[in-house]
């Protein structure tokens, strides 16, 4: 790989804590980053193989944009493209806002979808490789996780889906399912169901407490990995010669993966005892 014809990467939310780290990696390393932001750059690395993009997944006008900067700046393929941006919503469905609901796809599965499709003759022209980032709860679905639990198991089909739909181009399409990272993403999601949570009535507050309280208490004991080793991931999935159709990260994805394996009915079970909630006593 020539220092005058780097490969191209564009990857979104990149200046979040496994974007941030992701870019910084890739950098290093040679490729040339395309960080795609919706907001401010933040601490993206001022280094000379990193471009900032403006960029709303959510956007169709600002995706085709994007493609168009990316174009403008010289590149007529891509190497890679990596699904990064997402949110997290949380909370007891019956108590999530519609439109929170919606958001949470529109970011984690629509979002990635357009990307895809508006950037894939770039990456048919290099042929390149696609890198969605998901999370094991696509495998098994956490109470009060069922929002970002759902739209990371449809962000997972897609990609079983396209990844023998690009094969006839030899383009290799990978999933890095994530376990617990140490980012910011989770106090974002802590907040924003802070915030949901002052529009409910007492009466639908106390519906769930005892529940999320036990819930709380036991993530809190969770031990969160480094952002680098979902860098190291993506390293690994933009250069292999035969990359993995999935990588997974995170010291609790063994754990999960075991789970996601039982009958419905034991994992439930274990599932309860794990997150507290088997201590609950049963509304009356």
């Amino acid at each position: 790989m020539s220092e005058d014809n780097p490969r191209a990467v564009l990857l979104t939310g990149a200046n979040g804590g496994v974007g941030l780290a992701a870019t910084h990696a890739l950098a290093e390393r040679g490729f040339r980053v395309y960080a795609a932001v919706r907001g401010q750059a933040g601490e993206l690395p001022r280094h000379p193989n990193v471009r900032v993009v403006r960029l709303d997944v959510t956007d169709p006008v600002s995706v085709a944009d994007a493609v168009e900067q990316v174009r403008a700046d010289g590149v007529s393929s891509l190497h890679g493209l990596v699904n990064n941006a997402g949110i997290i919503v949380q909370g007891p469905l019956e108590l999530v806002p519609e439109e929170e609901l919606r958001r949470q796809f529109d970011v984690n599965v629509f979002g990635p979808a357009a990307v895809t499709q508006a950037f894939l003759p770039l990456l048919r022209a290099g042929r390149g490789r696609v890198v969605n980032v998901t999370a094991t709860t696509a495998r098994v679905a956490g109470p009060f996780f069922g929002p970002i639990s759902a739209s990371k198991a449809a962000l997972q089909s897609l990609s079983d889906a396209q990844r023998l739909e690009l094969a006839h181009w030899g383009m290799p399409v990978v999933v890095i399912e994530l376990g617990m990272i140490d980012t910011p993403i989770f106090a974002k999601a802590a907040a924003a169901t802070a915030k949901t949570a002052e529009a409910q009535t007492p009466q639908q507050a106390a519906l769930y407490r005892a529940q999320l309280e036990a819930v709380d208490a036991a993530m809190a004991k969770a031990k969160a990995a480094s952002p680098g080793i979902v860098a190291d991931a993506v390293v690994k999935a933009l250069t292999a010669g035969r990359p993995k159709p999935r990588y997974t990260v995170g010291p609790d994805t063994r754990m999960l993966g075991l789970l996601a394996r039982l009958p419905l009915r034991t994992r439930d079970r274990l599932l309860a005892r794990v997150m507290g909630l088997a201590k609950v006593p049963l509304a009356r």
